[in-house]
């Protein structure tokens, strides 16, 4: 059960693009909210008044929450981003990080840069991802339409992403409508000395290898569809083809998702998703919230 989310902020406007949607996850998931604030050493002097930024950030949380009692609190660290977020995740039982995708200084390369690397390659803490920098009313207007897209590629790895949306459909509740899995059926590379003497064409052979690929990835989902549908959440399925990516990224704009679900590792097409260039065109290619699941 998610009961606790880490927000770090750095005062910039689009650092802040999270306190909507901090609010929003905070009231209706009731989990509590942790405003963090990282200082370098130079700045220690600056701490009273970064202190009084996080606490307003988590007074702001509060009252926006309307009549459902949340809990928010402020504090600051210092030291390095990505150290200092680990320790004070570990150290108070932190169950996800809500980062905006860009911010000043340590934060300027959340996103496929040092800190969310780091977060994801030394510690177990999902990351949920804000992209920052677009009109904030696209956030808001997606996260009430309650629809998840979970990204499946047949492996084990892949399926640690399973036991979050199975969380967020009970904490969630009437907010979360359903989800689709989706998995991307890779077209073969041409090989340059394949040999003509096979009894398929290429072209046949990279038709028979779709079709195989669309028949098995097809069973696959419809069998973990109909394993969450046991559990009460109204679940459907696609097979995407061609590359990863771009199917993605396509799929997700013609349809309206409230968040992407992905394990940071898989196999195949999926195997670079941690941070590699299928997550990075996904995340700049959507407006849709993207929350990261780290694999062993």
């Amino acid at each position: 059960m998610y009961k606790k989310m880490l927000v770090p902020l750095d005062g910039s406007t689009l650092a802040e693009v999270l306190m909507e949607y901090a609010t929003k996850l905070t009231s209706v998931m009731g989990i509590e909210a942790v405003v963090l604030n990282v200082l370098g050493p130079e700045e220690k002097a600056l701490l009273p008044m970064h202190q009084a930024y996080v606490e307003r950030a988590a007074e702001k949380i509060v009252a926006a929450s309307g009549d459902r009692p949340v809990k928010a609190w402020g504090e600051v660290v210092i030291g390095n981003p990505v150290d200092s977020i680990k320790k004070f995740a570990r150290k108070n039982n932190i169950d996800f990080v809500l980062m905006a995708t860009h911010g000043r200084s340590g934060f300027s390369r959340i996103v496929m840069g040092s800190v969310a690397d780091a977060l994801l390659r030394e510690s177990q803490i999902p990351i949920w991802l804000i992209r920052a920098g677009i009109p904030e009313k696209k956030v808001k207007d997606t996260s009430r339409e309650g629809r998840v897209m979970l990204l499946l590629d047949g492996s084990r790895k892949a399926e640690a992403s399973l036991p979050h949306v199975e969380e967020l459909a009970r904490q969630l509740g009437p907010e979360f409508t359903d989800v689709v899995l989706i998995s991307v059926c890779c077209q073969p590379e041409v090989a340059s000395d394949y040999p003509s003497d096979m009894p398929m064409s290429w072209d046949e052979h990279v038709a028979a290898e779709q079709e195989r690929c669309q028949l098995d990835t097809s069973s696959y989902l419809k069998e973990t569809v109909s394993r969450l549908e046991q559990k009460g959440i109204k679940a459907s399925y696609e097979v995407l083809m061609g590359n990863p990516a771009a199917e993605i990224v396509d799929y997700a704009n013609r349809n309206n998702f409230s968040l992407i679900v992905m394990a940071t590792h898989g196999r195949s097409g999926f195997s670079r998703w941690a941070f590699g260039s299928v997550a990075e065109k996904v995340l700049m290619g959507v407006t849709t919230p993207i929350l990261l699941v780290r694999t062993k």
